[in-house]
């Protein structure tokens, strides 16, 4: 059970997380450029892993204890999830992905982690995946599946970063190919179908 929880976690995460946003495209800047590459990765992961934590063990407990406000966010997150995936099914079909370029010169390691802070906490997004979303999933699972859930959750987001600021520079070439967006579209939506269909059929309980 607790393993099925890690993997869901972790599974969803990766979804959620793949699209190119603002907090992505900075990190990949970052990498692009080689500059501060170590700090920006560090702040995403520790940020994702408290607002994972908030809505695993907080929120999502509040919204578990709460039948009405249980099926408000079983309803609106499948909903939101399956507008997720058409989107990026209709990304993988269309091919729009594309590698988000570096800028000319890198900023300062402060005005940097500055950037890094408002794009994570100030973006509603931010919360609406993390925390809503991922905690009225997680509040499905008892004490320690939530702890499972929240583990793989948290991996994943590890895991993304440090491929996004590490990787990007090497990768560069290979993430310009249109193919390998379409791929990384597809499975998103993938994903995203399949947590809304269990939303939908198995509640959120």
């Amino acid at each position: 059970m607790t393993g099925a929880a890690f993997l869901q976690g972790w599974l969803m995460t990766a979804g959620l997380i793949v699209a190119i946003g603002a907090q992505n495209a900075l990190v990949l800047r970052q990498g692009l450029q080689r500059a501060h590459v170590g700090p920006v990765v560090l702040l995403c992961t520790v940020s994702d892993w408290l607002l994972i934590a908030l809505g695993v063990f907080g929120l999502g407990s509040v919204i578990q204890s709460s039948p009405g406000v249980l099926q408000v966010f079983r309803f609106g997150g499948a909903a939101f999830l399956l507008a997720y995936g058409a989107r990026s099914a209709v990304q993988a079909w269309r091919g729009h992905g594309q590698l988000v370029q570096a800028g000319p010169r890198a900023a300062s390691l402060g005005a940097t982690l500055a950037t890094t802070l408002a794009l994570t906490y100030l973006n509603p997004h931010v919360y609406l995946d993390t925390v809503v979303l991922l905690g009225s999933v997680g509040a499905q699972h008892g004490d320690t599946g939530r702890i499972a859930f929240a583990t793989g959750a948290g991996f994943a987001s590890t895991m993304w970063f440090a491929t996004l600021g590490y990787g990007a520079a090497a990768a560069s070439r290979w993430l310009q190919r249109p193919a390998i967006w379409r791929a990384i579209d597809a499975t998103v939506a993938v994903v995203m179908f399949t947590v809304a269909g269990q939303l939908l059929i198995g509640g959120v309980s």
